[in-house]
């Protein structure tokens, strides 16, 4: 599975507009140097769980939304990092994947919520259910730039599997 990375953007604060980046600097166990997250003053920053490193949308799911519900989302609305194009972002749940020069951990789906529909646009909670995104950790630090490729990388043998 490979596709490419069509756009960046990072927040510096809660609730603040996405602004769209050339690049941006993944750190490991940290998340996008200048986005809010990595600075800890993201909306859900003080529960901080798992896969708030970095999330990513796929651009197909906004012109779905578009196509199939009437709600036009702009990629800064979607208030994803990434948006990529040609890969199935809901397949790499539990799977390590190369961002640009970043290696990312998929974590869980990134279900739209009330928050993110009061900052975009109504509808867009809807119109973006089980197409929402993925939320990832970052596992091995590097630079992200839009063009890049994302690819997922060979799920691991399991040892001692005996199959």
């Amino acid at each position: 599975m490979t596709g490419t990375i069509v756009e960046v953007f990072l927040a510096p604060v809660a609730s603040a507009p996405m602004s769209a980046a050339r690049e941006a600097r993944a750190v490991a166990g940290a998340g996008l140097e200048g986005d809010r997250y990595f600075q800890n003053a993201g909306t859900f920053s003080k529960n901080r769980k798992p896969g708030q490193q970095v999330t990513l949308i796929e651009a197909e799911a906004l012109d779905a939304a578009k196509r199939d519900c009437g709600v036009e989302i702009e990629a800064a609305q979607s208030r994803r990092n990434l948006v990529t194009r040609g890969i199935a972002l809901n397949h790499l749940v539990g799977r390590e994947f190369r961002a640009g020069a970043a290696t990312l951990r998929g974590i869980r789906l990134c279900e739209p919520c009330g928050h993110l529909e009061r900052l975009s646009r109504a509808g867009v909670k809807d119109a973006l259910v089980h197409r929402g995104g993925l939320r990832a950790e970052i596992i091995e630090s590097g630079v992200i730039r839009a063009g890049d490729a994302i690819e997922a990388l060979p799920a691991a043998a399991l040892a001692g599997a005996g199959h």
